[in-house]
């Protein structure tokens, strides 16, 4: 990252300049790769990313850039973000499974027999 040479010279000196493009680089890293899984989402995923992602071989370039580019806390940040909003979108996606009211079941009462 540029971040660190400005860093090795000038430990006591913020450069807000510096720190802005890593984030933009580490923002369009990350759009790319999510670009990717988007358009590749037929694919079988065989690469494990953190926090249990997975995606397809051909993100892989986009995945190295990604990690390279952004901070490990972020990337794990990014994946669980992008994957809880995958769960909440495939729950709201689902056909009539799970909308409406919920159907529990129905409490056994149990009745003895008479006895003689």
């Amino acid at each position: 990252m540029a971040l660190d040479a400005y860093a090795s010279s000038n430990p006591n000196e913020v450069h807000a300049d510096v720190l802005l493009k890593a984030r933009d680089s580490c923002y369009k890293a990350r759009d790319a790769f999510y670009a990717c899984l988007e358009k590749e989402s037929g694919k079988k995923p065989t690469e494990i990313g953190s926090v249990g992602l997975l995606y397809p071989k051909e993100c892989s370039n986009s995945r190295t850039e990604f990690v390279k580019n952004c901070r490990s806390s972020w990337v794990k940040h990014f994946d669980r973000e992008y994957c809880r909003n995958k769960r909440v979108q495939r729950l709201l996606d689902d056909k009539d499974e799970r909308k409406g009211p919920m159907s529990l079941p129905q409490p056994y009462t149990f009745k003895p027999t008479p006895s003689n």
